[in-house]
């Protein structure tokens, strides 16, 4: 029962966080577009972009998400879990291309400038956007200790460049009403830079899962812990390990007495497979054992064959 229990939990934590950044989003982007429409401010535009970035962005993670918690199945017998880092590279992509706009159009107004209109409304519409995007990340943290989803953390991302952008904006705002006419569109190229680097942090993390890449050394030391805490196991090798989404893929050789019943080299396997399950919940674990003489020498593939 409570097995069963475990993935909808994280389900629903998944659904919830995803759930949350469509709707914060949605909500963003018609105020400031409202805003900006009063206030023609180039920086509430860069702000705007963002956040129609991250609704499109959101979106892909909602639908990501739901498809990567579908079970595996005939066609995909390893499961879902890499559409998660696939939305966190279309993601990457939207972001770099809401940065590059953003240079392009606050050049254009440094070789342009007009005074804003109506700062006021400005100021308003950011700050209501700063305390709705603190809320955001307030749960999507919860879910990313409780689940470390990779869409999730990615979206986190995006959102924490949110908030950096929005007190920005306030600033530019702030200052333009100051005579300082400058601010606005040099902020606006300030945060299309970080957004940039946003985006390259997101993109190398997805491509990294997309690639297989090994779980941290940590883990693998703690892997390698849990298997040689077996009194009758006398070694490790072929440690292989990867991540799809949620699910975290583990594969290790067992060194044992070459002289030990296939049931009891069973049971073995299956106490070293729980102990790291304990550590690594959602995981796939696949054990081998390997018989190894008096000497400690493993035979060769010949004559293990």
């Amino acid at each position: 029962m409570k097995a069963d229990k475990k993935p909808l939990d994280r389900a629903g934590l998944l659904k919830l966080a995803s759930g949350a950044s469509v709707v914060t989003a949605g909500i963003l982007i018609v105020a400031k577009l409202a805003a900006y429409a009063v206030t023609g401010s180039v920086s509430l535009l860069a702000s705007l972009v963002d956040s129609v970035m991250d609704s499109f962005a959101s979106l892909i993670n909602l639908f990501a998400i739901r498809y990567s918690l579908q079970p595996a199945d005939e066609q995909h017998r390893f499961g879902h879990g890499k559409a998660e880092p696939l939305a966190g590279l279309a993601q990457a992509a939207f972001i770099a291309g809401s940065a590059i706009f953003l240079v392009f159009h606050a050049i254009d107004r440094l070789r342009f400038r007009h005074e804003l209109e109506q700062v006021g409304i400005g100021v308003v519409v950011m700050a209501v956007a700063i305390v709705m995007t603190l809320v955001l990340l307030a749960i999507q943290r919860y879910v990313i200790r409780k689940t470390g989803s990779t869409a999730i953390r990615a979206d986190s991302l995006h959102y924490l460049t949110d908030l950096l952008t929005n007190m920005s904006v306030l600033l530019a705002l702030y200052l333009s009403t100051h005579g300082l006419t400058w601010a606005d569109p040099v902020f606006a190229i300030g945060v299309a830079v970080y957004i940039f680097y946003s985006a390259f942090q997101i993109g190398h993390e997805a491509f990294q899962q997309l690639m297989d890449r090994q779980l941290p050394d940590e883990i693998l030391q703690q892997i390698r812990t849990a298997a040689t805490r077996h009194p009758e196991v006398t070694g490790t090798h072929e440690l292989r390990t990867r991540q799809a989404g949620h699910t975290r893929f583990v594969q290790l050789h067992l060194e044992l007495d070459e002289d030990m019943s296939l049931k009891r080299a069973h049971a073995i396997a299956d106490q070293v497979e729980a102990e790291i399950l304990s550590f690594l919940p959602d995981s796939e674990v696949i054990i081998h054992q390997d018989p190894v003489d008096d000497s400690g020498q493993r035979p060769t593939k010949q004559e293990s064959g």
